[in-house]
């Protein structure tokens, strides 16, 4: 598994993990995203329970374990969150911090010790030691509970599967190019967005916010004028392939 610093403001930082060479060939391939404050840190999307232990081993070469103190799942697909019953072993004082209408089926994954932070429906925010997160409301996108967490220091804004690719391990973090990097995002916004309504929700909202770096679950980070490219793109998109197909 790679894992790289993203970047950094004077109280925090942004470190990546993914990429993994050793993942089971039929396991999608995931990006997990950890912000690091001087005594804090929340590990986002930390993924499958087969990722466990290549994450556990990459997050003490950047902190000590005892610093990871706050967890964040998107929504409740096992690719995002089915290691929590791993981590709960592990930091049984950490808090995770996930959409309220998910509680009773992530607790599934085990869930003994860590503590549920239940994220309302309109988001809330979170402070660690001097640096400030904002949970963004995604639902439907594609989840009926979901949300994105935005940085304003660093102006980040991690995705969760808005701005998802499927390709292989085996490719750089950053788009290179966004007209040919469409191919490998249309089927997946096609199929899994199931809302056109819950999408322009989202894009308006998301287009208030200052973003320099828009990193998804899975795919490319998109940097620069590629957010606004991605959400001009998605925008025109009609998605709920599926349904329009049957």
């Amino acid at each position: 598994m790679k894992s790289q610093l993203l970047v950094e403001a004077p109280t925090h930082k942004w470190i990546y993990f993914g990429r993994d060479p050793d993942k089971p060939e039929k396991i999608i391939d995931t990006n997990q995203y950890m912000l690091v404050t001087e005594h804090k840190a929340l590990l986002m999307d930390p993924g499958g329970v087969e990722l466990f232990a290549p994450m556990l081993a990459n997050i003490v070469k950047h902190i000590p374990l005892e610093q990871l103190t706050h967890l964040f799942a998107s929504h409740q697909d096992p690719d995002i969150i089915s290691s929590l019953g791993l981590w709960d072993q592990t930091l049984p004082e950490a808090k995770l911090y996930s959409p309220w209408i998910w509680e009773g089926f992530i607790r599934h994954f085990g869930m003994s010790n860590i503590t549920y932070e239940a994220l309302p429906d309109e988001g809330s925010r979170l402070i660690l030691d001097q640096a400030e997160v904002q949970f963004i409301p995604a639902h439907y996108l594609h989840a009926s509970g979901n949300f994105h967490v935005y940085d304003p220091a660093t102006r980040v804004l991690m995705s969760g599967d808005v701005g998802a690719a499927l390709e292989g391990p085996n490719v750089s973090i950053f788009v290179d190019d966004f007209e040919s990097h469409i191919k490998k995002m249309s089927f997946f916004h096609q199929r899994w967005m199931p809302s056109n309504a819950a999408k322009n929700d989202w894009i308006a909202r998301v287009r208030k916010l200052d973003i320099e770096y828009m990193c998804p679950q899975h795919g490319r980070i998109f940097k620069g004028e590629q957010v606004g490219q991605f959400l001009d793109w998605f925008e025109q998109l009609e998605v709920g392939q599926a349904i329009s197909n049957s």
